[in-house]
């Protein structure tokens, strides 16, 4: 399953639409943003995790209450759950890229910009608790990285680029999230304007 359709399915099917509902839009445009924005969150966490940042997507995955934010997507629209999202948001696309990332998403859909600022860390945040509600904190324990030294790191890049080693994790359950939608034009192209 890959991160555009463990979000489509939040609540039967209807998270989606709630989620518009609190920000003001409409069911087809959430389907657009999510469309658009999944593919490329799910690619900005993977690029983090193999530059060496596997400890804090780990981390930020961490904690079972956050599966709140995918159960009651209204729970990703308070404050707190913008602030979550956010945070993730600032993680893996540093500071500033989740407004880029909001303004490019407003340019190709043709939706406010303001509507989609809040649409995009509500929907990180529901990202957020839809893999720990995958991924409980036991698996994401047996994922983090251990200090071996070089040959540990090396393993745990094997893991991510699918090659299995003697002693590497298995990040199966996190990359299978993050490799299925994170490819194509429109995703590198966005990619590439994030990171330039």
């Amino acid at each position: 399953m890959s991160l555009l359709q463990l979000l489509q399915q939040a609540q039967n099917g209807q998270g989606l639409s709630e989620l518009a509902g609190k920000i003001g839009i409409d069911s087809a445009q959430a389907g657009e943003l999510t469309a658009l924005l999944a593919p490329v969150i799910g690619k900005a966490t993977k690029t983090q995790a193999e530059s060496g940042g596997l400890s804090g997507i780990i981390g930020a995955l961490q904690g079972e209450d956050q599966a709140a934010m995918y159960d009651n997507p209204i729970e990703a629209v308070t404050d707190a759950g913008q602030a979550q999202g956010a945070s993730f948001l600032n993680g893996i696309l540093g500071n500033g890229g989740a407004d880029n990332l909001a303004a490019q998403a407003a340019e190709r859909t043709g939706i406010d910009l303001a509507q989609v600022s809040a649409f995009l860390p509500a929907l990180a945040a529901m990202a957020q608790g839809g893999m720990q509600k995958t991924m409980p904190d036991a698996a994401l324990n047996a994922m983090a990285p251990k200090p071996e030294g070089a040959s540990g790191i090396m393993g745990l890049l094997g893991g991510l680029m699918g090659k299995s080693q003697a002693g590497a994790p298995d990040l199966s359950m996190l990359t299978s999230f993050l490799d299925a939608d994170g490819d194509g034009s429109m995703v590198d192209d966005i990619m590439e304007k994030l990171q330039g």
